[in-house]
């Protein structure tokens, strides 16, 4: 036992190690994983046998084939394909003017409307980079001109073109489903309401910080504000909140009531935000080539990292990765409580430095047996993983929110000023953590409405 914790060890070092070296985080895993399957192959010279060799990497094989296979990941690329339509649809440009319209007299208003067309792009997409874009493209220079401060603006921003990580249709939630062999519909029903605590603790504090501190947010100057009736105002809102909604409720919807899987849903979102584009009149041959391209790359890194994650996941169980791992986690005797607040503790540690694929791909498939073995709820530990994930995209030096936001922030905006931004969102998630841990039922809930009703 002491040599497979010293290879499983060795081969984690290596890893880590490898991954500042610059290459493609792909190309690493699946040459950790090559590397000790050849070393395996020489130590079997000195009658040394650490369980895999040369021979193993033929698993390999059988195991991405599987992976390619798996026709619930299909929905991957559909959704990647709605949300790049979606960018370039124009809806975010209607629901941030009518949304500013609404609340100019409340405090911090522009960075409200911010954070709720997160929330529609969220339902809309799952594609955090085409969110980010949109949001930093259209809200990042409004918000700097209308007095508020960077740390403000651009914490907001970032955070609020997060949340498609975990509010469905999520793609990382489709890739836990995967792992954890859970349905990916019930995970994306779990998923929903701490999604929308999280934007809502994100509004409670941009109302509070603008009230406390008016010079973060100054409202908007009297000769500014139009005088459109309330009515018009809200009938510009609903005119644009009604292509969205629809648009969420059949791909949300046909999950949630068992009329489509997750993979079909998909379909129909991809078929749905082309027609958007095609009634906004943004849709054109160089726009369809552009999306096209846009998801052959994000698709290819995904499913590059799935491959490469594959070869590391299936040596390091060779090792005896998942009984190392294991047999640690019993020994701290924690008990199952102790073993998951433990676990959170690790992926938001291993957030700061790898991504959330790399997270899940490596570490959902050994803790798994863990928290089989002490009855954890699958559904809800799943749940508690995608939130703590989320703030892997926010939490320096890996986050890429943040060199999102400083890439699409004016030059005079400096990058300390975004890590002071994001400080009190990152709080903010730990604390919607925080309330999903200690209340399962924000968990459970809609699962438990929707089963009820088949």
């Amino acid at each position: 036992m002491e040599l497979e914790t010293l290879m499983v060890t060795l081969m984690f070092i290596t890893f880590i190690a490898l991954m500042f070296s610059g290459y493609p985080v792909a190309f690493v895993l699946a040459g950790t994983g090559t590397l000790f399957a050849f070393l395996g192959e020489i130590l079997k010279a000195y009658d040394i046998s650490i369980g895999v060799d040369v021979n193993y990497l033929g698993l390999v094989v059988n195991r991405i084939w599987g992976v390619m296979s798996n026709s619930s990941l299909v929905s991957v690329t559909l959704f990647i394909l709605m949300g790049y339509l979606l960018e370039r649809g124009g809806i975010a440009e209607q629901l941030i003017a009518a949304l500013r319209q609404l609340f100019r007299r409340v405090p911090g208003g522009l960075a409200l409307s911010v954070i709720i067309v997160g929330v529609v792009l969220a339902a809309s997409t799952g594609v955090i980079g085409a969110s980010l874009i949109l949001l930093g493209t259209l809200a990042i220079r409004p918000m700097l001109n209308a007095g508020y401060k960077p740390d403000l603006a651009l914490g907001s921003i970032a955070a609020a073109g997060c949340l498609g990580i975990l509010i469905p249709p999520s793609i990382m939630l489709v890739v836990m489903g995967d792992q954890m062999l859970i349905p990916v519909g019930d995970l994306f029903m779990g998923a929903v309401v701490p999604g929308l605590i999280l934007a809502f603790l994100y509004g409670i504090y941009v109302v509070v910080i603008s009230l406390v501190i008016p010079s973060y947010a100054p409202a908007e100057p009297q000769t500014d504000r139009k005088s459109e009736p309330v009515v018009l105002v809200l009938l510009n809102l609903a005119k644009a909140l009604l292509p969205p909604v629809l648009l969420i409720f059949a791909v949300l919807g046909s999950i949630f009531f068992g009329i489509a899987t997750p993979s079909e849903a998909a379909g129909v979102g991809a078929f749905g935000a082309l027609l958007l584009a095609v009634v906004n009149r943004q849709l054109s041959w160089k726009s369809i080539a552009s999306v096209s391209l846009d998801t052959v790359r994000t698709t290819s890194f995904v499913f590059g990292i799935f491959i490469g994650a594959t070869c590391f996941a299936v040596v390091l169980r060779g090792i005896g990765g998942d009984q190392v791992i294991g047999e640690a986690l019993f020994a701290l005797e924690f008990g199952a409580t102790g073993t998951v607040i433990f676990i959170l503790f690790i992926i938001f540690i291993l957030g700061f430095f790898l991504d959330w694929i790399e997270i899940t791909l490596i570490m959902m498939p050994l803790i798994r047996p863990v928290l089989m073995h002490f009855e954890v709820d699958l559904l809800w530990f799943t749940i508690l993983a995608a939130v703590c994930l989320q703030t892997s995209f926010l939490t320096p030096p890996m986050g890429p929110a943040l060199f999102y936001v400083k890439t699409l922030a004016p030059p005079d905006v400096r990058l300390m000023e975004v890590y002071r931004g994001i400080v009190p969102f990152v709080l903010l998630q730990l604390a919607g953590l925080a309330i999903a841990f200690l209340f399962p039922e924000t968990v459970s809930w809609l699962p438990s409405i929707v089963y009820s009703g088949r």
